[in-house]
């Protein structure tokens, strides 16, 4: 995962995104969570923001800074500042050495976690908003697949990519697999994975 990724990644979302930007995003909630369309749309640039800086500012939690994006603005601006914060991380990615990591909740993650888990966010909450509009949203499939494959190594193959990135987000049921709950992904570089689930392993 590279910053080409996240760039198609964002340039597929912002224009599906771009395509409801005549509705009225803060009137409409997004079924299964707290926040309406306009605050979710805000979450994602807001991930991509902390992306940034949690991989310049290096493996020690950064807590200085205080990082928000008003979802009372317009979704065109909306969909403008999701465009602007994947171009800053895909131009951090890009220019981080591969040995380089940041903070994250999940683990230690180098520059292709931080791409993949934009790439997750974007994916999954313009997935989550398009629901709310009454409009589905298919990423390409191979976009799908790389996502899934760098942050959820344990999931299963031979299943249509998109339904089970969906599935290991805890967002749809996979014939055959329990669902997920208390999902986590791994960010940290895939050689450093131990073969499990980690939403399986007792707590620490």
């Amino acid at each position: 995962m590279d910053g080409t990724t996240l760039a198609r990644a964002a340039d597929e979302c912002g224009g599906f995104l771009r395509a409801a930007a005549d509705r009225e995003w803060a009137a409409i909630p997004v079924p299964g969570m707290d926040r309406n369309v306009a605050q979710v749309v805000a979450h994602i640039s807001e991930c991509l923001f902390w992306y940034s800086t949690d991989l310049v500012a290096g493996d020690r939690e950064l807590d200085t800074v205080e990082m928000s994006v008003r979802p009372g603005s317009e979704p065109a601006d909306l969909v403008a500042t999701l465009a602007t914060s994947a171009a800053l991380l895909t131009r951090v990615v890009d220019t981080t050495p591969p040995e380089a990591r940041g903070w994250h909740p999940h683990g230690l993650a180098d520059a292709s976690g931080f791409a993949a888990m934009a790439c997750d966010e974007l994916l999954v909450h313009t997935a989550d908003a398009g629901h709310a509009l009454g409009r589905a949203f298919t990423p390409s499939a191979d976009l799908a697949e790389a996502t899934l494959r760098r942050l959820f190594p344990w999931a299963p193959s031979g299943t249509d990519p998109w339904t089970t990135l969906l599935w290991a987000n805890g967002r749809a049921d996979l014939p055959g697999h329990e669902r997920q709950i208390g999902w986590r992904w791994h960010c940290a570089p895939l050689a450093e994975w131990d073969g499990t689930n980690p939403a399986h392993r007792p707590p620490t």
